[in-house]
């Protein structure tokens, strides 16, 4: 670190480059986002690429500097006509979001499309989900898959899922479980939650892998943990038919809660039912009657009849009472 002061101290840009980067992870020197920024910015100012990049990057999440887009932009594209590929690939964003220049899609792929040529993993996932989707280019997914699989086998986590989510479905190449398995199992591994849901699915039904109950449940858990509310419920289901998982009305209804407290109303329905039989949680017909009514509220239709049965046996003030709360959760829970 001596060494390196003493040459950004003479003006050498590289130099000044890496001592920024030191004080920005605190790598031999007290971490400090204002030094950071001060050395990215005089090697920024002698036409150093990754300074200008990094500096951009300061401006745009406002660390060391104030947050100012417009500069952000600015650096980013100093960077990018140097052909620096990440400062490309996050031009492209600015451009894609209207973050600092007016919102245009031709020059976000533009740039997305150069720094993906170069082998940048996060701009050619990018590239192949625009294509995916028609966004800014026509929708093409040969192309889709061609863009995303370079970005995956560089192990870009959202990459392997999407390539997983094309395999599953068929789209841009013929549909293959196996290889959708692999992929998810890829991106599963990463902790991407989508992965490991459809990787739980695929261990349920037996697609691509070999039915496995168990190894449904590990990966529903992992996707759960991380608060996806289908997988949630799905755990929660697996409790109560003892698949994969020891039966356990307690754990259901702990993880039906989890879901329904996120708007599923799939989830706010079973909870509801576990309350009037008493099932992993202690029988209590006001809380019944209150999920119930949500549930209803959010479009099951089937809790009709449940809470029919339910208001014989309420007074009128506590079903007063339970409307009221539903009404309250309906405008606090947000809507799957």
């Amino acid at each position: 670190m001596k060494w390196t002061r003493k040459a950004a101290e003479q003006g050498h840009a590289y130099a000044e480059n890496n001592l920024g980067s030191a004080y920005y992870h605190g790598q031999g020197v007290q971490k400090n986002d204002i030094e950071a920024a001060k050395w990215w910015q005089k090697s920024a100012e002698q036409g150093f690429a990754p300074a200008q990049y990094d500096l951009g990057m300061v401006y745009r999440d406002g660390e060391g500097m104030p947050k100012n887009e417009v500069e952000s932009v600015n650096w980013f594209q100093k960077a990018a006509e140097q052909g620096y590929a990440p400062a490309q690939s996050d031009l492209g964003v600015a451009y894609a979001k209207g973050q600092g220049v007016p919102k245009n899609d031709v020059e976000a792929v533009k740039w997305i499309q150069k720094a993906a040529e170069q082998g940048n993993a996060p701009a050619q996932s990018m590239l192949g989900a625009r294509y995916a989707y028609g966004a800014g280019v026509p929708k093409d997914d040969i192309e889709a898959v061609k863009w995303i699989r370079k970005a995956a086998e560089q192990g870009d986590a959202l990459s392997q899922s999407m390539l997983g989510g094309m395999y599953a479905n068929g789209a841009g190449v013929p549909k293959n479980n196996l290889e959708a398995a692999k992929w998810y199992r890829e991106a599963s591994k990463q902790g991407i939650i989508q992965a490991q849901y459809n990787l739980g699915q695929m261990y349920c039904n037996g697609k691509g892998v070999p039915k496995n109950d168990i190894e449904a449940a590990k990966w529903f858990r992992k996707a759960a943990e991380q608060g996806d509310a289908l997988s949630q419920w799905t755990l929660g289901f697996m409790y109560v038919k003892g698949e994969g998982v020891p039966k356990n009305d307690i754990e259901a209804a702990k993880w039906w809660r989890k879901a329904a407290d996120q708007g599923l109303a799939g989830a706010q329905f079973n909870l509801g039912l576990m309350y009037t039989k008493g099932e992993g949680v202690q029988k209590n017909d006001m809380e019944a009657y209150t999920w119930l009514l949500l549930a209803k509220y959010r479009g099951v239709g089937r809790a009709d009849e449940v809470i029919e049965d339910l208001e014989k046996r309420l007074t009128a003030e506590q079903r007063a009472e339970g409307q009221a709360r539903a009404a309250e959760l309906d405008r606090k829970i947000p809507r799957e």
